[in-house]
């Protein structure tokens, strides 16, 4: 504390209860009453903002809301991207009214018509299925082969379909979902997500052709980056792990015969970080919350 501040606390102050010099009255602690305010007054006054109130506004969303895009998609007629294009069009309409706006968000209780027919969307499945020998995912009838849904036919009423193709002789991992937008991400050829196979040759595979391929190989005039290869530890040099970031077998079997190699067995037993941990062959589970999670992200 200065002493310009010290001398100015210690003078001495008038007595709130004395009276003050000169007679003049003690003045009122109350608070003055406005005057009226004039019209130029008032206008001088800024004005409070008014209120602004959107439809759809993000502030009085509710957790069932839906994003119309998804809504579509959900019901199975096509992606998220292609109800986009169908929304700029003008070929959907909710509650009979056409609706061009993106982002637009459906209630419940909302009719959603889809280029003339009432959409009823379904919740979406995700099974995980280790496929057996001897089953196909070709839609082609087979009298000596069974398809794959046979498998999974108890687990849901939904129309579901296999991400990927795998041939009879091909065994492992394989999803199933009625979700078009999981299953068209997984099917892009550039795709982030890694798959592990498990492959059974019919002779040993020389350690030169073992180089050349992690190195990466040409198949068909394009280039395809093989993310590890290795021998699997304890076993014969007929059994040999692969990592890619495709889904389609065929790619699998291509890279060895492109080498003269037959492949005898192929068996996947990785698919997007997923595993066979606890899922006997011809056994399938639904995903978790947070598998379904991790598909979407990679």
């Amino acid at each position: 504390m200065n002493k310009k501040e010290g001398n100015n606390r210690n003078s001495s102050r008038p007595n709130s209860k004395k009276s003050i010099p000169g007679g003049m009255p003690k003045r009122s602690q109350k608070p003055k009453k406005a005057s009226p305010a004039t019209d130029k007054d008032a206008s001088k006054k800024p004005q409070p903002a008014a209120k602004k109130t959107f439809q759809n506004s993000p502030r009085t969303l509710k957790s069932d809301d839906i994003r119309l895009n998804k809504y579509i998609s959900n019901s199975g007629v096509c992606s998220r991207r292609d109800a986009d294009i169908y929304i700029q069009s003008g070929n959907v309409k909710v509650n009979g009214e056409v609706i061009t706006e993106m982002g637009y968000r459906v209630k419940p209780g909302d009719v959603v018509n889809f280029d003339g027919a009432i959409l009823t969307p379904e919740r979406k499945e995700y099974i995980l299925l280790n496929k057996p020998k001897n089953f196909t995912t070709s839609n082609e009838d087979d009298t000596d082969h069974r398809n794959v849904l046979e498998l999974v036919r108890s687990a849901t009423n939904v129309k579901i379909q296999p991400i990927g193709r795998m041939d009879k002789n091909t065994t492992g991992l394989l999803v199933f979902t009625n979700d078009t937008d999981m299953i068209r991400k997984f099917s892009l050829p550039n795709q982030k997500s890694f798959k592990i196979y498990q492959v059974t040759l019919d002779k040993n595979l020389k350690f030169e052709d073992l180089e050349k391929i992690a190195g990466g190989v040409t198949l068909d005039g394009h280039r395809l980056f093989v993310d590890e290869i290795s021998y699997i530890d304890n076993e014969p040099k007929t059994e040999i792990g692969l990592k890619l970031r495709t889904a389609n077998v065929k790619v699998v079997r291509a890279i060895f015969e492109s080498f003269q190699y037959n492949v005898l067995k192929i068996d996947r037993v990785s698919f997007a970080g997923l595993t066979k941990k606890n899922l006997p062959r011809g056994n399938w589970r639904f995903l978790t919350e947070q598998e379904i999670i991790n598909l979407r992200n990679v």
